[in-house]
């Protein structure tokens, strides 16, 4: 009798045991996706932020002796406080706009770098910037959480949240002529759960008026970090190739901000 007890009762330890192992991933993975979300939701403050927002674009279109390269950049002085959102261009960034707008009025052709890096420097681009947790969040409400996993960021221990895309995330008007969609996104996340870096990828493949055929890449990268109560983006990077109607193109545009005292 003794015996058939403890039989019973070493087996229903096996089975308790088997069953933790078999659970103790999906525990994992939804800590560190409730881990983030705790952080994304701390990292919403209003400590005032004073910074440097910088732009360099490099885009290249053509091939051969078609081939065309603009190489530009430009910064603006960037303030968040109890007064709202402000950005701030000097007088050499403005200078260099009116030259290099004039310079086009006389000859169509003439390439106009500063304009051109200018244009990232937007308001919505520095909330985008300044407000990281929103962003996050935003860029996550159509994403599928897929994964974690442990694995070291700039050589600290960290944990990997692995999501994918689906078409959902295209607008209704672009998903009529795309025949493949692959979207993936990957967060660092640190041990209390606050964001250190992210990577976005989407490849995009399709057609539109039967003969026209269409492919583009994009990849995003961003790095994270506190200020105060503040979540920011310290580095954005986009990578994009594409290609249509027989020619193809690159595009790379880099943001940083550099936090002032």
């Amino acid at each position: 009798m003794n015996l058939h007890i403890k039989t019973s009762h070493y087996f229903y330890l096996l089975t308790a045991c088997a069953a933790l192992i078999s659970f103790a991933p999906q525990l994992s993975y939804a800590d560190g996706l409730a881990d983030m979300k705790s952080a994304l939701t701390r990292g919403q403050g209003q400590t005032p932020v004073k910074a440097i927002f910088d732009v360099k674009i490099k885009n290249r279109e053509g091939e051969g002796k078609e081939l065309e390269e603009t190489n530009g950049l430009a910064n603006v002085m960037v303030e968040d406080n109890a007064h709202g959102l402000q950005l701030q261009f000097g007088r050499e960034l403005m200078s260099k706009l009116d030259l290099e707008q004039r310079t086009q009025e006389h000859d169509s052709k003439a390439k106009t770098p500063t304009v051109t890096a200018a244009k990232e420097l937007s308001s919505t681009e520095a909330q985008h910037m300044l407000y990281a947790a929103s962003s996050i969040s935003r860029s996550l409400e159509k994403a599928v959480f897929k994964s974690e996993r442990a694995e070291s960021w700039n050589g600290k221990p960290a944990r990997l949240l692995s999501f994918e895309y689906s078409q959902d995330k295209m607008s209704e008007k672009d998903r009529k002529y795309v025949k493949k969609f692959n979207g993936t996104v990957d967060i660092w996340i640190a041990q209390d759960g606050t964001p250190l870096a992210s990577r976005k990828l989407m490849t995009v493949s399709g057609s539109a008026m039967i003969v026209i055929s269409f492919e583009s890449s994009n990849e995003e990268s961003e790095v994270y970090a506190m200020v105060g109560d503040r979540l920011i983006v310290t580095r954005k990077e986009n990578k994009t190739s594409q290609s249509a109607f027989g020619e193809k193109g690159e595009s790379s545009t880099v943001k940083t901000l550099q936090v002032q005292s």
